[in-house]
């Protein structure tokens, strides 16, 4: 989804429940003037922005991914990462399915937090995970469960694709 479609999203959002700018920049942690450009599409956002911005407004982050048409292919791509929203368009549900593939050597980004827990399952290559400043591999086939609330990010520190699917809950 281009970057403006996820700015319209969130301009729609935060006007439907008469939040300001100020308001959301202080319940994420993100600045005004980088809210605003993500609504007027002049900056991409991150999928640790994302997931704050979506608490906040109290929606799935799945809402900014695509549409409810179940054929359409709900990829996006946000900074480095490439996302495939396995939601279907389903947007109360109380986890978030996506699908996460990073190109080789992408291992640039910021550990974050947030509320419920995250289960990650390698589909394709070895994922470098750091969860509260250790750091872990996982290859194919093997998968981890934690408590969101502990700082974490995922690295490609490898030559190939890594896939995986990260489902976040949202409670």
């Amino acid at each position: 989804m281009p970057q403006g479609l996820v700015g319209n999203r969130l301009k729609n959002l935060r006007k439907e429940r008469n939040l300001t700018l100020k308001y959301l920049a202080e319940k994420t942690g993100v600045s005004i003037s980088f809210l605003s450009q993500v609504e007027r599409g002049k900056s991409s956002v991150t999928l640790e922005s994302l997931k704050k911005i979506a608490d906040a407004l109290g929606v799935n982050p799945s809402i900014f991914f695509g549409k409810d048409d179940l054929q359409e292919d709900l990829t996006t791509r946000l900074e480095r990462f490439y996302y495939k929203d396995l939601s279907y368009g389903i947007q109360d549900a109380t986890f978030s399915p996506i699908l996460v593939t990073l190109q080789p050597g992408e291992n640039e980004g910021n550990a974050f937090s947030h509320d419920g827990h995250e289960f990650l399952f390698i589909v394709e290559g070895l994922l470098t995970v750091e969860i509260d400043g250790k750091q872990l591999q996982l290859s194919e086939q093997q998968s981890i469960l934690f408590d969101a609330h502990k700082t974490h990010y995922w690295f490609n520190h490898t030559k190939d694709v890594v896939r995986f699917l990260v489902v976040s809950s949202t409670n």
